[in-house]
């Protein structure tokens, strides 16, 4: 008997999730000391203070098993979102939340609609519970909405919507998400994973709650890891029917939020203040780069989240390399199959300048090698 005659053969395809280039590597890979990760879409202002004073708190108490059902934090985000507490599911970070989606609808011989330039959760998960991937490419960084209508069938068990996506930043509007949910089929969950809704600020961004209100079949995803800064903690949530919720209930997993993520959670939704600051940093460093990349000649992608998309019009991992001999972390666009583009998160002020200047050397750098070659 081999080694892999003893794994599930849906998992032999599967790769395991590249997380990028961790700070400390990096220090340790280039000697460096000081090291600006704009490579992850976390939040530069951390969390709120009213988060850090709760984590303190509950430190005390980790002798304990956390609260099973999350009862407080539920109960917090029942006032906050309109829902009641049966309609909301918490997870570790909404990446777990995808993964109970697959757990709880996804069976051998389903289909997934998955956007090819996206979220790799989506198709790990997929792949992971044995069902057929459908690949629908992106068209102008966007989600193409009546191509992956095209492609439903009555094997059609879910399509998953990350809005604005990633690594792209681009959003699909009100209208262009209601045409799409109406040819749905009835046996299809329309997952609509809003993980940077917060920095939305275009008015037509989709009001994807009355979808859930009309009992349709959708999941709405929500996350605390980008504006409210606790991705360390993984606390994510999915809105649905109490229906759809029920079926989730049934395969989470035991204690899956831990306490000090409960209540960091809790405080930071208590705190009105901190999606107002973040938002108020992102915009102001949203139109630096804009203006920066335009004034180096690069082309970058509109985003309504806190990253930008853009094309160096080189080898991203040149230039990837290159940042990071100066102590800047970035994400490359190969991995998402946009091998001339890099990600790279919105920082504040100082780090953004940095990055800037790294870059105009690493392209200055890139285009030496280029003409010596």
């Amino acid at each position: 008997m081999t080694d892999e005659s003893l794994a599930r053969p849906a998992i032999l395809r599967l790769q395991p999730y590249s997380p990028g280039k961790p700070i400390e590597e990096v220090k340790r890979e280039y000697g460096l000391t000081d090291i600006v990760k704009l490579a992850s879409n976390e939040n530069p202002l951390g969390p709120s203070p009213r988060a850090m004073a709760a984590m303190e708190r509950a430190l005390g108490e980790v002798r304990l098993y956390p609260d099973n059902e999350c009862y407080l934090l539920k109960q917090a985000l029942s006032r906050h979102l309109g829902f009641p507490e049966q309609q909301i599911v918490l997870g570790r970070g909404s990446d777990e939340v995808i993964y109970m989606i697959g757990l709880a609808f996804f069976c051998p011989g389903d289909e997934v609609i998955v956007p090819v330039e996206s979220f790799s959760q989506y198709p790990f998960t997929a792949q992971l519970m044995g069902v057929d991937i459908v690949s629908v490419p992106l068209r102008d960084y966007r989600y193409d909405l009546p191509a992956m209508a095209e492609r439903f069938t009555p094997r059609t068990k879910a399509v998953f919507i990350a809005n604005p996506n990633n690594p792209t930043g681009a959003i699909v509007r009100q209208r262009e998400v209601q045409k799409f949910l109406d040819r749905a089929p009835a046996n299809c969950v329309v997952v609509l994973d809003e993980a940077y809704r917060e920095y939305v600020e275009d008015p037509d961004y989709p009001r994807s709650f009355e979808w859930v209100r009309e009992d349709r079949n959708v999941i709405v995803l929500r996350t605390f890891s980008k504006i409210y800064a606790l991705a360390g903690l993984r606390v994510g949530y999915g809105v649905g029917s109490e229906r759809l919720m029920g079926y989730l209930h049934r395969v989470r997993a035991p204690f899956n939020v831990n306490s000090v993520a409960q209540a960091a959670a809790l405080a930071s939704l208590a705190d009105a203040d901190q999606v107002a600051r973040s938002l108020s940093v992102n915009r102001v460093g949203k139109a630096y780069l804009y203006r920066e990349f335009a004034r180096l000649g690069l082309r970058a992608a509109p985003t309504e989240a806190n990253f930008i998309f853009v094309d160096v019009g080189r080898d991203s991992r040149e230039v990837f390399s290159g940042l990071l001999r100066q102590g800047v972390i970035v994400r490359t666009g190969d991995i998402f199959g946009y091998p001339t583009h890099i990600r790279v998160t919105i920082g504040l002020p100082e780090q953004n300048a940095r990055f800037i200047a790294a870059l105009e050397k690493a392209l200055a750098a890139s285009a030496g090698r280029m003409a010596d070659g």
